[in-house]
């Protein structure tokens, strides 16, 4: 699974999402490329606890955290917090 991948599938999972996800770290020799990173705006996200807004991440990935995915960072915004607050947030 690649960047493009998990993206795609968070995209599709989550209304009006925008996913972009990188690879943090190098990848070591027992999870190769199964690290990821993503920064996550929805409008969805409006009222949504922290914890609520990651769980949405993760059922969005349908699965493929048990899988395809050893580990993902996240931040998740809405539109307006991410334009207020930016990235690094």
């Amino acid at each position: 699974m690649d960047t493009a991948d998990v993206e795609r599938l968070i995209e599709e999972g989550i209304e009006d999402a925008e996913a972009t996800v990188t690879k943090p770290r190098v990848p070591d020799e027992d999870h190769e490329d199964a690290h990821f990173a993503a920064v996550v705006i929805s409008p969805a996200f409006e009222g949504v606890p922290l914890v609520q807004q990651h769980q949405m991440v993760y059922d969005a990935l349908e699965g493929h955290m048990t899988t395809d995915i050893h580990a993902m960072e996240m931040k998740t915004y809405t539109p307006e917090a991410y334009e207020e607050h930016g990235p690094d947030a």
